[in-house]
């Protein structure tokens, strides 16, 4: 009986852990999304050249991104609408720079296509 007790007790926890909201969990540091982010502009056919100014805008703006995010952290004001336009802003200045090393064609594949895909999504469970 103590044993399919503590079977129980053993199954109930690891369902509740696994349950758990991953928010918290620790993202990738901005270089390493950065360098992925590169990766998936692929069908670009960026030249070394462009594919290294895209690696430093993207990580330029991961790390805006993060900067900011701490800074709301810290002090308390964690308002999503704020955080939008936060983000909104960002985005905004990468893709002006993207602009300059990106042709009319590769810039509508980038907003169209890549950038979307981009976007953290939420799962169905949370709301």
């Amino acid at each position: 009986m103590k044993k399919l007790m503590l079977l129980l007790f053993a199954v109930g926890c690891i369902g509740h852990t696994m349950a758990q909201d991953n928010r918290n969990s620790q993202r990738l540091p901005a270089a390493e999304r950065a360098k992925l982010a590169v990766e998936k502009m692929a069908p670009l056919d960026l030249t070394p050249e462009s594919k290294s100014s895209a690696l430093v805008i993207m990580t330029k703006f991961y790390e805006s991104a993060e900067k900011a995010i701490r800074e709301m952290r810290a002090s308390g004001n964690v308002d999503r609408e704020t955080l939008i336009a936060t983000r909104k802003k960002l985005a905004a200045e990468r893709d002006a720079e993207l602009r300059k090393i990106f042709t009319e064609q590769q810039m509508d594949k980038w907003l169209n296509e890549i950038e979307p895909s981009l976007r953290p999504q939420r799962g169905l469970g949370n709301s």
